[in-house]
This record gives structure tokens, C-alpha cells and sequence, in this order.
């Protein structure tokens, strides 16, 4: 569950950056939001089946404590997956605006 909220909110923390950075592309503040919270989740999941550990490793134990490792791999990937997501919809906005 903990691995859930750190993409989720790593991923809309993304979203709004790249919405202010690339402000052709925002959404709004609400749709760059939910646009990073959706790429974060999906991002971080694919980054942790591509290096390993994945949401596992975040939640960790009582015995073995949190892994620092898999926490910034979960942090990473959602950011990046949340700013591309939204970049992505960003752009598809903009080419139907233009129809």
C-alpha cells in the first residue's frame, strides 16, 4: 500500500512539474494531477519489473526494515512516468485543438 501512495503522488508531483515547465502542454492543475498520478503508477511499476524488487521491496518487513534502494527506484519512476504521461496527454490535447 505504501508503494501505491509514494507512485501516486511522486507521479502527480511530475505531472504539475512538467505542466509548468512546459506550459503548452498543462492541463491544468487538476489534469496535470491526475494525468501523473496515473503515469507514476504505471511508470514505477514497469521501472521496478524492469530492474527487480518492484513494490516488494518498498513495503519491507519488520525484520528487514524499509529498502532505501527500492524507495528512490519508487520515487523516480513515478515522477518520470507521471511527467511523461502527462506530456503525452498534453500533446494529444494540443493536435485535437488544432482539428
Amino acid at each position: 500500500m505504501l508503494a501505491i501512495i509514494i507512485q501516486l503522488l511522486s507521479g502527480a508531483v511530475g505531472g504539475n512539474l512538467i505542466g509548468k515547465v512546459a506550459s503548452n502542454l498543462s492541463l491544468g492543475t487538476l489534469g496535470n494531477t491526475v494525468a501523473g498520478a496515473a503515469g507514476g503508477l504505471a511508470g514505477s511499476t514497469m521501472l521496478g519489473g524492469l530492474i527487480g524488487g518492484g513494490t516488494a521491496a518498498v513495503t519491507g518487513d519488520a525484520a528487514t526494515g524499509l529498502d532505501i534502494g527500492a524507495l528512490i527506484g519508487q520515487i523516480a519512476g513515478g515522477g518520470v512516468g507521471g511527467g511523461a504521461l502527462m506530456a503525452i496527454a498534453g500533446l494529444i490535447k494540443n493536435m485535437m485543438a488544432k482539428s
